[in-house]
């Protein structure tokens, strides 16, 4: 989990005190991405209408800290239980309840859980998608790794997405962030050519970043954009095409950001993270804003990606609690009192099928572009059932 007080970067990254500043930063990785950072923290809200469209990508490990096998079972039931009683009351613009992206660990993988999960989905709380630990891996190894898994969440639990011709297709977080063997240590990854394997096993897109305070921070940040494989070096998508401002390169992948930027009123690094110490609230909502993660075409439509590990007990009591009740209560009063103001609960896969709607120069309603490219596999099981 990412920590978020400035006071980590020490005082004088706060006082932006030149070399003082430049030191701290560098300590934490941020020094990468300086200058987009101070940018991007710089920017406010605009007075025309916008379209919030959020998505919380949980990198949910039910195996968090060893708790043992009935813990990890508590968990989880403590999710499809208290998840529909708590949010079930409330509904988006569209008339949509709150929907969760769970990101589940395959190499923790318990078919229990996952079945447990995949019934909260077809109740219609969210989807399910591939998360990812590993550490001096080969690329062989990597591959079919993420085949094998993918087959097993689509065929044995019905989850997963599936494009327009039937291929299979799963959004991907890295552990440890470590996305394209990015740590400068080598360690929790192996693999320099990942973002090419994700790609050809039917990854839509990557919901790692952002990551700092770790050094796997890229140094674009608050982004839409694409990535191409650069097999002979690690983390190419430190650089990559945003999204809709040019055709999209051959072979590359789609990596969609959350927000990332310095919060000078509050000390803290605004860095999407949902958890005990980073409850939601409307300021916060502010910054997501400010961030701008937009696709060109369809400025209005605003992207906000956040992240936590749902799962500890601690985290919890905010995702399962007050904490996130009274955050979706102010939404919906939010849009009842501003009506330039709208937002859409979306999960990861329709996050994605938004952005290439808005590439594409869309410009109907979000309802009805949340499929876009990609279908739930939920409904087309669901769907062949029926028949």
């Amino acid at each position: 989990m990412i920590g978020a007080s400035l006071a980590a970067l020490g005082s004088a990254a706060l006082a932006g005190t030149g070399l003082g500043a430049y030191r701290a930063l560098r300590r934490r990785g941020l020094h990468r991405c300086l200058f987009p950072l101070v940018r991007d923290s710089l920017r406010t809200r605009g007075s025309r209408r916008v379209h919030v469209l959020l998505c919380v990508a949980d990198h949910f490990e039910p195996l968090w800290g060893n708790p043992g096998e009935r813990v990890a079972r508590e968990r989880v039931t403590n999710w499809v239980d208290g998840y529909p009683q708590l949010m079930d009351s409330f509904r988006d613009s569209d008339g949509r309840p709150p929907r969760h992206s769970f990101f589940f660990p395959i190499d923790q993988y318990r078919a229990d859980h996952v079945d447990a999960l995949a019934k909260l989905c077809r109740r219609g709380f969210g989807e399910v998608e591939i998360h990812l630990h590993h550490d001096h891996d080969t690329a062989e190894n990597l591959r079919h790794t993420l085949t094998t898994y993918a087959s097993i969440l689509a065929g044995k639990h019905g989850l997963l997405g599936r494009d327009k011709s039937g291929r299979l297709a799963y959004g991907f977080i890295h552990g440890n962030w470590a996305l394209d063997n990015a740590r400068p240590d080598g360690r929790w990854c192996g693999v320099d050519n990942e973002l090419d394997i994700l790609r050809e096993t039917g990854c839509y897109a990557d919901f790692t970043l952002p990551s700092a305070p770790s050094p796997t921070q890229t140094r674009m940040i608050n982004s839409i954009y694409y990535a191409v494989d650069d097999p002979c070096r690690a983390k190419s998508h430190d650089h990559g095409v945003r999204v809709g401002t040019s055709p999209r390169p051959r072979d590359s992948l789609m990596l969609i950001q959350g927000p990332l930027l310095l919060d000078w009123r509050r000390r803290k690094l605004e860095n999407g993270c949902l958890q005990a110490s980073q409850p939601p609230s409307m300021a916060r909502l502010d910054r997501w804003i400010d961030a701008q993660v937009t696709v060109p075409q369809r400025p209005d439509w605003v992207f906000v990606k956040l992240h936590t590990h749902g799962a500890p007990e601690a985290n919890q009591r905010v995702l399962l609690g007050e904490p996130m009740v009274e955050f979706h209560r102010q939404l919906a009063e939010r849009a009842k009192r501003d009506d330039r103001f709208a937002y859409h609960y979306v999960t990861a896969r329709e996050m994605y099928n938004l952005a290439r709607a808005a590439e594409a120069g869309y410009d109907g309603e979000i309802r009805d572009a949340l499929d876009f490219e990609l279908a739930s596999n939920l409904d087309v099981v669901h769907d062949r059932a029926a028949a």
